[in-house]
């Protein structure tokens, strides 16, 4: 693993870059994005006469500078100071707020720290940066870390904002001021350039620049460089002005039966059944004797009772991970039925069986046993007084049934299940208390979700006692749970005996960055895949027990398989600690790993659309990763044998796929570079992927911490055709995408088309996404069909 160190700054020398205090806000768009690698689009030296003047602030040991004037291009503006306001007025009040008052030899007056002038004058989000201004303002001297006075501020303010403010410099810039300002800007952007790295930028600016071999280039002439990096204009595309295209709108309610009907069908079979059960018990036992013993109490709590058989039947099925996996293969099936809402449904039934046992459970222990217990003997023993041995039980001897003390059990037991297995508990939320969150997490989500054994047991048991009985043929619980049972106990014998007792072998183990474990397994025989299915992963070392699903990041042809796993939680600690351990040491044995599966995942159905939108958020892109492997692969076969993409297989490719990577990291970048230039070779032939990389560490575009970052990174990509923040041919953004600017792109791009969009990662983004989709397809003839990764 390989740690870029930043290079070190100078105390000698500043430079910083600086801009008007005036700003506007800018939203970036994508559609200035490309995964080829284009010239520069403009010419450094190039400033037209009615161009107004561009002026950046540079400072230097001596104190003076070149200040930069309201330039703007189109209406947009590069920023400097936070978007909460800069006019002076504002830098008064947030001096008060921070001024305390100190004597001296002009007696009392307001002073503010050094640390805080970036606060004062609007540069809150960046301190670092502002302590760097005020270094540079100050000459550098050895005592400029003294309270500023507000006269004082005012003239520093001044010198920033007066566009006359440069008498004092001489207007040039050697290469080591530039690979100073390098130095500066690299950390503020959460950047790791190495010192030969900067030396090389600082070179590749003053040879664009210095076209005279002078060892200096003139201030103008970097205006005019740092002009033309700006963003020419806002590209924001409007859905309603759409004359290119006729169409007739679509509801918004036709577009949300489009895209939930499946399990808008399954959901509404499912409460269908449930219904009818209930109405079934409800109106047999309303003409039962016991009826008028226990009245309406006892219809609910045994139509409650025919839905609890139910549902504790029907609630293992989507946990069938090899049944799913199966079915999702037959077409027709998978077309009608939502199979990647396996997860959500089971938590679905999961919330019909706590009803039923608040209706079972409660109308039992509420009203029905002190109905039994306080009834009127000579009713009692005209209806119910035979099923109790012709003895009116207590309510306390009514509990101490084999019955009643195993559905209580039962209760007992789900209690402590069914809130562990909650978002909060498993992920140990931060808003739980602390004593809470020490004894919750995934491992104990994993260990009491295993509670169902013995309480599949007892509802055996529960089931075979009954009050009001002793018919065989109504006692049905075996008959609802029996193949459900024994199904999922076949698919956790199939998962033991495929997981092997002996553990996979390991081919390379890599540990990048961000604490990120890389590790290529041998492929076992007969092991075969689709990109974007997953695995489950266990560690023996860690636990015996605990199996954690990873998305395949290798291609269905490759010989070998591959995983991509982040420390996000307990054990994914502990598996990166052991293999890091057993690097560090030079240890010549892995630790054991065994692998299940492949099993189906939402990524899979990418081959139903032509085009496909895939958007991963950090470590969410590993799902995409193998897709990519598999069209490349396609791709290379195809222009190889001058056929169709795909042919002789089953299953086909995209006409068009484009991948949204963003991540706060610039190291992120490293995990996938082989993938990477392996999509930008196979574009080179046939233009199928367009990756678009986004970097929200680095300020975005327009804005002055980040203007000369994207400077060298125009410049350099021309020169090398390497991007460099990624070290792949693919150009890497800054900022957040513009979603909405995005959707409205790929809409007037493929009018008429339906277009599948794949996410992986926070459910934040995922709401926002799945708007837009609804948006889209409502507003544009484009369909956009939503999908997310559920494990």
């Amino acid at each position: 693993m390989e740690i870029d160190d930043a290079a070190p700054f100078s105390d000698s020398v500043t430079i910083a870059i600086s801009l008007s205090p005036s700003s506007s806000s800018y939203s970036s768009s994508s559609s200035s994005c490309s995964a080829s690698v284009v010239p520069l689009p403009f010419s450094p030296l190039q400033q037209t006469a009615e161009s107004p003047p561009f002026r950046p602030l540079l400072m230097s040991e001596s104190g003076g500078m070149l200040s930069l004037a309201g330039w703007s291009h189109d209406g947009e503006r590069l920023r400097f100071l936070d978007a909460e306001g800069n006019e002076w007025g504002n830098v008064v009040n947030r001096f008060n707020q921070l001024a305390t008052v100190k004597g001296g030899r002009n007696g009392h007056q307001e002073v503010v720290k050094w640390s805080d002038f970036g606060s004062c004058i609007g540069m809150g989000e960046t301190a670092e940066f502002g302590k760097e201004v005020l270094r540079a303002m100050r000459g550098g001297r050895r005592d400029w870390k003294r309270d500023i006075t507000k006269s004082e501020l005012h003239s520093y303010w001044c010198r920033m904002t007066d566009p006359c403010c440069d008498r004092n410099m001489d207007g040039r810039i050697d290469e080591r001021e530039m690979k100073q300002v390098i130095s500066l800007i690299s950390p503020i952007n959460k950047l790791a350039i190495k010192n030969k790295e900067a030396e090389e930028y600082a070179a590749l600016i003053m040879e664009a620049l210095d076209l005279q071999h002078r060892g200096y280039i003139q201030a103008s002439e970097f205006e005019a460089l740092c002009k033309a990096s700006l963003p020419k204009g806002s590209s924001t595309i409007s859905y309603k002005k759409n004359h290119g295209q006729q169409q007739e709108p679509i509801s918004k309610a036709e577009i949300l039966f489009r895209s939930y009907w499946r399990r808008t069908w399954i959901i509404g079979l499912w409460l269908t059944i449930c219904f009818a059960l209930f109405t079934w018990k409800f109106i047999q036992y309303s003409h039962r004797a016991a009826f008028q013993v226990m009245g309406y109490c006892l219809s609910t709590a045994k139509g409650a009772a025919e839905t609890l058989k139910f549902n504790m039947a029907l609630i293992l099925l989507p946990v069938c991970r090899n049944t799913i996996t199966w079915l999702r293969n037959n077409p027709g099936l998978n077309s009608v039925i939502p199979f990647n809402d396996n997860i959500n449904f089971h938590k679905v039934i999961a919330g019909g069986i706590v009803i039923g046992i608040i209706l079972h459970g409660g109308t039992h222990l509420a009203c029905d046993f002190p109905r039994i217990s306080g009834s009127d003997r000579s009713v009692f023993r005209q209806t119910i007084a035979a099923n109790f041995g012709y003895q009116q039980p207590s309510y306390f001897q009514i509990l101490s049934t084999t019955e009643v003390a195993s559905g209580i059990a039962m209760v007992v037991l789900m209690m402590i299940a069914f809130p562990l297995a909650t978002k909060w508990p498993r992920r140990q939320s931060p808003s739980l208390p602390k004593s809470v969150r020490k004894v919750t997490g995934y491992n104990t989500f994993w260990y009491s979700h295993h509670l169902f054994v013995p309480v599949y047991a007892l509802l055996i048991v529960h089931s075979m006692f009954l009050f009001l009985t002793d018919n065989l043929v109504e006692k049905t619980t075996w008959m609802y749970i029996a193949i459900p049972v024994l199904l999922y106990a076949g698919e956790r014998i199939t998962r033991a005996i495929r997981s092997g007792f002996s553990a996979v072998e390991i081919l390379k183990v890599s540990l990048y960055p961000g604490k990120v474990l890389s590790l290529k397994l041998q492929k076992p025989k007969g092991f075969r895949h689709k990109s974007g299915m997953y695995i489950f992963i266990q560690c023996p070392q860690i636990s015996p027990f605990e199996w954690h699903p990873f998305s395949l990041t290798c291609g269905p042809e490759d010989d070998y398989l591959s995983v991509h796993i982040k420390t996000l939680g307990d054990w994914s600690c502990q598996l990166y600690s052991l293999f890091e351990e057993a690097i560090l040491t030079g240890l010549k044995q892995y630790p054991k790993i065994y692998i299940d599966g492949p099993y189906g995942a939402s990524s899979q159905d990418h081959i139903k659309y032509d085009i496909v939108i895939m958007v991963g958020l950090g470590i969410g892109i590993t799902p995409f990763v193998s897709i990519l492997k598999d069209i490349a692969t396609r791709l290379k076969k195809s222009s190889i044998n001058h056929a169709a993409c795909g042919e002789g297989s089953l299953e086909k490719i995209p006409l068009k796929a484009y991948l949204y990577w963003v991540t706060r990291e610039q190291s992120s970048f490293n995990w996938f570079t082989d993938v990477m230039k392996e999509i930008a070779d196979a574009n080179q032939k046939q233009a199928v992927v367009e990756v678009f990389n986004f970097l929200t560490s680095v300020y975005q575009e327009g804005d002055a911490r980040s203007a000369l970052i994207t400077i060298i990174q125009s410049l350099y990509q021309a020169k090398y055709g390497i991007d460099i923040v990624s070290r792949t041919p693919l150009h890497t953004q800054f900022g957040r995408p513009n979603w909405f600017n995005i959707f409205s792109k790929l809409a007037r791009r493929h009018r008429g088309a339906r277009i599948g969009v794949f996410y992986c990662g926070p459910m934040t983004l995922a709401r926002e996404l799945e708007k837009l989709c609804t948006k889209f397809s409502t507003k544009t003839s484009t369909i956009f069909v939503f999908h997310k990764e559920n494990y």
